[in-house]
């Protein structure tokens, strides 16, 4: 009895010995991960990554990781000229990742993730400055918000002489059309006495914008109208997280 005791205790020591070495090893791989993939993607701070799965180290033997989550607080994409639209708290988890040479090259099979395109970086897109949209009338888009129930509320800010100055709320459908997010309005403003051409005001109150060179080359999947903005989902397949 007394020397499977003994053995038993052995047998937990080497298992906590091993369990302490394995969650040290996944630290180490982590920040090795993010260091990586910030000099990738040239991030102004290292991402949040995180190792799933246990054990670590036979992982790590193998040359492929299961599971890894990435976290990425604000991204900027450009949005046509100098102009830059910023992405927040994009989070993407990576599956089937193979790595060599000590994360200077890495490579997920598959991934998938969510982010938030805030309404005021999204109206960097829209049509702001006033443009005729009937004679002697123009318009611009000022404003973009929640408009409930998965629409987005446009603010229109219509001038003309008769009226001075009005701003016309209407609420628009976001959509994704392959690489760009598309906002469109369903029910175009109406100014009594005054004949907006559709044509005309669809060129303020419609846009689009690209939403490309995200990391690793995901792309985009759906988006969906929210509280603080656009909620995006994003995929991928062989995603590259360095080298």
């Amino acid at each position: 009895m007394r020397a499977l005791r003994i053995l038993l205790i052995a047998v937990v020591i080497l298992g906590g010995l091993f369990v302490g070495a394995d969650r040290l090893a996944v630290y180490f791989a982590e920040d090795e991960a993010a260091g990586r993939l910030q000099t990738t993607e040239s991030l102004a701070r290292k991402p949040d990554v995180s190792i799933k799965g246990f054990p670590f180290l036979t992982q790590l033997v193998g040359g492929t990781l299961d599971d890894i989550e990435v976290g990425i607080d604000t991204y900027q994409v450009p949005a046509g000229g100098e102009e830059q639209i910023r992405i927040d708290d994009l989070r993407a988890n990576m599956k089937g990742v193979e790595f060599s040479g000590g994360f200077s090259s890495a490579t997920a099979a598959s991934a998938t993730g969510t982010a938030t395109i805030a309404y005021d970086e999204l109206l960097k897109a829209a049509r702001s400055e006033p443009t005729e949209v009937a004679p002697g009338v123009t318009a611009r888009v000022v404003g973009l918000s929640d408009g409930g129930n998965g629409k987005i509320e446009v603010t229109v800010e219509v001038e003309a002489p008769v009226i001075g100055t009005r701003e016309l709320p209407v609420l628009s459908t976001v959509s994704v059309e392959g690489d760009k997010v598309e906002v469109r309005t369903d029910s175009l403003p109406e100014l009594a006495g005054i004949d907006l051409a559709e044509g005309a005001i669809r060129e303020i109150t419609d846009f689009q914008t690209v939403i490309d060179n995200l990391p690793g080359g995901i792309g985009l999947d759906r988006v969906q109208a929210a509280a603080d903005g656009v909620e995006i989902s994003v995929k991928g397949s062989d995603v590259r997280l360095a080298g």
